[in-house]
Order: C-alpha cells, then structure tokens, then sequence
C-alpha cells in the first residue's frame, strides 16, 4: 500500500495544489491536521481536502479555528489569524473541521502504522528534540508513527541507548527533490512529512511524503510552488504581513 501523507497545509492552496501536481499515485491519502490557520485560503484548503477523501485528523488549529478551544494559548500572531479564520470559515466548514477525530488514528491493512497530529502521548505535544521523542518511542506499542505539528520535516528512529534524528539531505533551495528512507523491521519511527503550507525549518518549498508499505520505505519530498501568490493573497485578506513575509524564509 502506498499511502500520501500530507500535514499542515495551514490554508496555503498554493502550496498545497503544487504538492498534488506532483505526487505519485497512492492507494490511500491521510492528512495529518491544520488544514486551516495562518493562511488565507481557509475554505478553500477545507474543501479540496473534503474532496481527496482519505483519512483526516484534527491539528490544533483545525480545533481553534473551528471553535473547539480558545486561542488564548497561541502566540499573538497565531492567535489573529485564528480570530481572522473563525470570521471567514463557512458554517459547513467549521463544522466539517469540529467533527475531525482525534489521532492517533490507524487504517485498515497497516496495523503497524499509527497516524496522530502530535505526539502518539497527547495530539497537541511538540516533538522536536530526540528528547522529545523518547517517552512516545519507548511506550508507543505501535512501530511507525507518522506525526505534524512541528513544520520540520524528518525522521526519528529508535535505537539503544538513544534516537536517531535524520533529516532529508537536499542539494538546492527551489527545484522539486525528493529523499527516501528505508524503515528497518525491528526498530521504532516517528516520521514527520513536513508542512505543506507553513514550513519551519529554513526550507520555503512545500512538504509532503509517501509511505510505501511493501518496500517499508518513506519517501520524503520538497516542492516549489506559487509563493508570491500564497504571500499576495495574505496581504489582500488583511492578515498580519509577517504571515506573508516567514513564507519565504521557511520559518
């Protein structure tokens, strides 16, 4: 089975359709939360994510843009642009992102596979650090969890005495890559596909992955896409510039 991983689109359409331009067919997709925030395509992401169909869970912002919580725990800006979101969201949608469930999540013929927004241990826990990945990598009975929520994408493995961070070695900054990793029968994973719409680690393309279930590998990719489109129509919604500016920078 191959699976699509897509995370963090965070309303960025641009991103977001530039990823499925490119993506090899799968036989299943799951969205891994916050399909909505930041962004100023909000109805749009939530409705071409309706239509892919797959498997979906709740991110964070999915839960404060739709009402589920307050947003008195974001940051300022995050929280604006959730005030800004929760404005513009359609009732259908709102209400479409209130009903996602809560990971981790499984789907039927990949029992080993575990799909969570988070952390396997609490759907809001950053997991940044290998410290951060000890206590899910040593309780989690499931092998291979794919996860969100940090924007940076890579793999963690388990090992004795430690963990393995490994991040995908890419040779330019605005052409399509990709970088495969191959997950060993016997050790534990948390994989991260990277974000779609809001990347974090210094990189501006968007992110997503493929898991390949036969050949147990994870192929990691980056994407060029329409980034002054995603920056203007931040401008033109009147969402904070900053939002349009940390696009570029992939921070």
């Amino acid at each position: 089975m191959r699976v699509l991983l897509l995370s963090d689109i965070h309303a960025n359409l641009e991103a977001l359709e530039a990823c499925l331009a490119v993506a090899p067919k799968c036989d299943s997709i799951v969205n891994l939360g916050d399909i909505v925030g930041y962004g100023a395509s909000p109805n749009e992401v939530t409705e071409r994510s309706q239509r892919l169909g797959g498997l979906v869970v709740r991110g964070n912002h999915d839960k404060a843009c739709s009402g589920l919580t307050d947003p008195k725990d974001f940051n300022p800006l995050a929280g604006l642009a959730v005030l800004w979101t929760r404005d513009h969201l359609t009732p259908e949608n709102a209400n479409w992102l209130r009903l996602l469930p809560q990971g981790p999540v499984q789907i039927d013929g990949l029992p080993d596979v575990q799909f969570v927004h988070g952390s396997p241990l609490d759907e809001d826990e950053y997991v940044v650090t290998e410290a951060d990945a000890s206590q899910p990598l040593l309780t989690t009975p499931v092998p291979v969890t794919f996860f969100g929520h940090t924007h940076i994408q890579g793999v963690v493995k388990s090992r004795p005495g430690g963990n393995d961070f490994l991040r995908p070695e890419y040779r330019t900054v605005g052409q399509r890559e990709h970088c495969e990793f191959a997950l060993e029968q016997g050790s534990s994973y948390l994989v991260n596909p990277g974000s779609v719409g809001q990347p974090r680690d210094g990189d501006w393309r968007a992110a997503f992955a493929v898991f390949d279930s036969s050949a147990r590998a994870v192929t990691l990719y980056r994407v060029p896409y329409n980034l002054k489109g995603a920056q203007d129509r931040i401008v033109a919604a009147n969402l904070p510039r900053r939002l349009a500016n940390r696009l570029a920078a992939g921070r």
